[in-house]
């Protein structure tokens, strides 16, 4: 636990111990638990081996919650059952990646109030997901999931207006307890995340502004000549629109703009655009979409003068979830990327006396922003069951076929979810 976590929760503890009138109702305990089993497959052109590995996840913890206080504590443990593939930290390069490396940690431990009207005050290490985690996220789709030693402001005085300010000083990696040199196990730093929303009846408008300062030169030189450190200052919308009694229309609508910031080494700035639309009607949803994560050609070295391109970047968050399943746009490519992509879903409420079953499958082709590059393409496909209450199964493939960016790669996911 590094220095300024143990100040921080050394304080809460002193607080919550001189806050006794506040906790003068019964103390409530809660049990958290919850275990995952997941087989990844990966062929991946290129290199000698196909990966198979088989990991168990673990996370158990407890939750006591008096007055207006509550105080978390949570482990995580991730075994790997059969490590026939790259952790990223195990040394085995002949396999493809599988970021699951074995650890066991301490996930979260954090104090949160709710004293004061309309407002949530959380220290210490936590899960933090903003928006749809497009730049800061806890990359749940990983066994070792990221969280933030941080303190963290909610509010909500006005009515329908959020805003939501949290200074973390340190990124709690996905790559565990052995995580070294370009894959640290945690990444320190002094990130400001704000949030401004405003809900209406249809959705909700959002401003944020994004400062991260990362100050591992390790990890911040590994992709691109430049750090990690960066601002984004930016805005969306998501609004969901009745058609019909049946039919719901679905919009989103993102800008941003990020630029260098700090201890970056590179002059930069680069734009972010999302558009996307989609129909839900009787259980289908079907949506089209276009996202870009820009390039700046005129970049300059800030300590030689010479010049470079540079691109957008988004190293807090959850990037499983955007440009393809098969992982391949993790950091965007100098020249930037735009992936239009499209997808079709369907939910059945029962199977049985099990349910909902979810069915989706999307397709993303990807190109430079800049020079006209075709990267690839990309089919994603998924089967989600919810078995019972706390039980739940998913299937899952990913097909990249490269142009001229990286090579072929299949993935096949099989997963077992079981949590209180």
């Amino acid at each position: 636990m590094n220095h300024k976590l143990k100040i921080i929760l050394g304080a809460s503890m002193l607080a919550l111990g001189a806050a006794q009138p506040a906790m003068a109702g019964p103390l409530k305990l809660k049990p958290i638990m919850d275990a995952r089993l997941r087989y990844e497959g990966v062929d991946q052109a290129g290199l000698a081996k196909d990966a198979d590995a088989l990991t168990m996840r673990m996370r158990s913890g407890v939750e006591a919650t008096g007055g207006d206080f509550s105080f978390l504590v949570e482990a995580e443990g991730t075994l790997a059952l059969s490590e026939k593939y790259n952790s990223g930290v195990n040394g085995k390069a002949a396999y493809p990646i599988v970021a699951d490396p074995e650890n066991v940690e301490l996930s979260r431990i954090q104090l949160q109030y709710k004293g004061l009207p309309k407002t949530v005050i959380t220290l210490g290490r936590q899960r933090i997901n903003l928006d749809d985690q497009r730049f800061v996220g806890s990359v749940a789709w990983r066994q070792n999931e990221q969280t933030f030693d941080a303190a963290r402001i909610e509010w909500s005085g006005i009515k329908n207006v959020k805003a939501d300010v949290t200074y973390a000083w340190s990124q709690r990696t996905i790559w565990g307890v052995e995580g070294t040199g370009a894959r640290q196990q945690a990444i320190s730093g002094d990130n400001i995340f704000a949030n401004l929303s405003y809900k209406l009846k249809v959705g909700t408008i959002t401003g944020f502004a994004y400062i991260v300062d990362q100050d591992e030169a390790a990890v911040t030189y590994l992709a691109q000549p430049f750090s990690m450190s960066s601002q984004t200052f930016g805005g969306r919308a998501a609004f969901s629109l009745p058609l019909s009694k049946a039919v719901k229309l679905n919009l989103l609508a993102s800008y941003a703009r990020q630029s260098d910031y700090h201890r970056s080494r590179i002059d930069y700035s680069a734009d972010y655009w999302l558009g996307e639309i989609g129909f839900s009607a009787k259980g289908f949803t079907v949506t089209g979409g276009y996202e870009v994560l820009g390039a700046d050609a005129s970049a300059t070295n800030k300590v030689s003068g010479a010049a470079v391109v540079a691109s957008l970047q988004t190293p807090l968050a959850t990037l499983h979830k955007f440009n393809g399943w098969a992982d391949k746009f993790l950091v965007t490519p100098p020249n930037g990327l735009r992936d239009a992509y499209g997808s079709i879903g369907y939910t059945l409420p029962k199977v049985g006396k099990m349910g909902p079953l979810g069915l989706l499958l999307s397709y993303h082709r990807y190109d430079s922003d800049r020079l006209s590059i075709d990267y690839g393409s990309e089919w994603n496909a998924q089967a989600t069951l919810k078995i019972n209450k706390r039980l739940s199964a998913l299937v899952k493939y990913a097909d990249y076929e490269a142009d001229i960016f990286a090579t072929d790669t299949k993935k096949l996911w099989a997963q077992l979810d079981y949590a209180l």
